[in-house]
């Protein structure tokens, strides 16, 4: 017996149609609606990149400022 995966419980709990079709490996009709979602996937996946790597480097840009600020504020003191 093979391993049941989440998602297949989802399909069958939002569409037990959806579910039957996959298992049975009937070919979907909505090919091009399926490949505008897997773009916008890609798309989404890229965007989310791009603000995680964004935000790291504003994180190393505000700690060195401070580094700096701390350093200068150090050596005025002395």
């Amino acid at each position: 017996m093979r391993p049941i995966r989440s998602s297949e419980i989802g399909t069958y709990l939002y569409c037990r149609r959806a579910w039957w079709y996959r298992k049975t490996g009937a070919p979907s009709q909505n090919q091009a609606e399926l490949a505008a979602g897997t773009d916008l996937h890609r798309r989404h996946g890229r965007q989310v990149l791009a603000a995680s790597l964004t935000r790291t480097l504003g994180l190393i840009l505000f700690l060195t400022a401070i580094l700096l600020l701390a350093a200068y504020l150090a050596f005025r003191l002395l």
